[in-house]
């Protein structure tokens, strides 16, 4: 790594930290009525903007400041963490017992999304996904080199829809066309 990106590293660093004690400080100042740390705040913002326009590679704003909140979570403890809204619909789904779905648990193979097994009476089940089946395809989409959160976000959806998952399997020489109409899946408690 060349000395010029460690050094835009350490600007993003340091982005990410005055972010989070931007944030932090905020809401600390709000419920104590002290004034704002306009000195820190002016710190984060200079590094901010030295980082847009000397950074080798466009940033967007949204995702330069979720980065910056993120890394101030990252030195708080382990249990703190930042979810972009995204990924918060996604927690609350499951911490609320369901979301739309197919109903497979999935790993990797090969750079591909590959069934470790489905779930018993669930969409994916009923439609005889088999454990060791590589999706190939998801709605004609390639999945070789998606990461596995890609595949899982192109396989949930609105319970009612249907998707066509392309299938390689063990023992077959044709690739199998299966198509799976989504459904509320239950999230057992452990």
């Amino acid at each position: 790594m060349g000395t010029r990106k460690i050094g835009q590293l350490g600007l993003v660093m340091a982005g990410v930290v005055g972010g989070v004690l931007l944030s932090l400080g905020i809401s600390a100042v709000a419920q104590r009525g002290e004034p704002l740390p306009l000195k820190e705040l002016q710190q984060f913002a200079n590094v901010f903007s030295a980082i847009k326009s000397s950074y080798v590679e466009p940033l967007g704003d949204k995702d330069l400041m979720d980065d910056a909140i993120r890394g101030m979570f990252s030195d708080l403890d382990p249990h703190s963490a930042y979810l972009d809204p995204e990924a918060f619909k996604e927690m609350e789904a499951i911490t609320q017992g369901g979301f739309g779905g197919l109903g497979i648990e999935i790993g990797s193979e090969d750079g591909m999304p590959k069934v470790i097994a489905p779930i018993e009476d669930t969409p994916a089940a009923r439609a005889g996904i088999m454990s060791g089946d590589i999706i190939t395809h998801i709605d004609g989409k390639p999945t070789k080199g998606m990461t596995l959160s890609e595949a899982v976000k192109l396989m949930r959806g609105e319970p009612q829809t249907s998707i066509v998952l392309t299938i390689r399997r063990a023992g077959q020489d044709k690739p199998l066309m299966v198509k799976i109409v989504r459904d509320m899946i239950k999230v057992r408690s452990v």
